[in-house]
């Protein structure tokens, strides 16, 4: 399996820091965001990796080079003059991602999920993503979709959080153009056809939105080593 690192957001939310850093390369527990994926991917046995990039991207190619310092292959997706939003960034790589399931991942996150098991099994065929899904945080209460008997949809209580991990079929982009276009618009479609599956994590998230969500990440992981 084939992985997709989303890390073309400026970072709004994050200035001043990321005036002059991609927000990926912020640093937390002693190293870039991006590299606690890459490591953590490698571990769970998925080299090929695919990451996309808009603004100041140049420096996460410089950082990052071919990605053999973290045990994995990397190939980039530049997006100019700005970023494409979630699918939009998918659909440009799917050339680079190939014709199987696909994981991908945001950025600006932190999980100790264990990305092994989203390698095996592989995708049902019967569906067209499926999402992980953790414990609403404080800034985000309201959740996203209805986590029940396996599939996700819109409507109903509880709802719980995507975390920013799921892995995809390359059918769900199918002959959509290239350009900027979210994703959360697609998957609410196939919700409706039951064509999305799911999982609830309660292990350890961070979504880094703001510095001060980046701090809190900073101290937890510094306590942990």
């Amino acid at each position: 399996m084939k992985a997709m690192i989303l890390a073309a957001g400026r970072g709004e939310r994050m200035r001043p820091l990321t005036d002059t850093t991609p927000k990926p390369l912020l640093e937390a527990g002693g190293k870039p965001l991006i590299v606690w994926h890459l490591e953590a991917l490698a571990r769970s046995g998925i080299k090929e990796v695919v990451i996309n990039h808009a603004w100041l991207g140049e420096q996460m190619e410089s950082v990052l080079g071919d990605g053999r310092a973290y045990g994995v292959s990397i190939r980039y997706s530049p997006e100019k003059p700005e970023a494409l939003e979630t699918a939009g960034g998918i659909i440009q790589a799917l050339p680079l991602l190939g014709g199987d399931p696909f994981l991908v991942m945001n950025a600006d996150i932190w999980c100790d999920y264990p990305f092994a098991d989203l390698v095996a099994p592989p995708l049902s065929p019967a569906f067209l993503a499926h999402l992980v899904m953790v414990d609403n945080p404080p800034q985000h209460p309201e959740g996203d979709f209805v986590l029940s008997k396996g599939l996700l949809s819109t409507e109903g209580q509880p709802q719980l959080t995507f975390s920013g991990i799921g892995v995809y079929s390359p059918a769900l982009f199918a002959g959509l153009a290239e350009g900027k276009r979210p994703l959360a618009p697609l998957l609410r479609a196939v919700m409706i056809e039951a064509r999305v599956s799911g999982e609830h994590y309660s292990g350890s998230w961070f979504d880094i939105g703001t510095p001060d969500r980046l701090q809190h990440l900073d101290d937890h992981l510094r306590e942990r080593a």
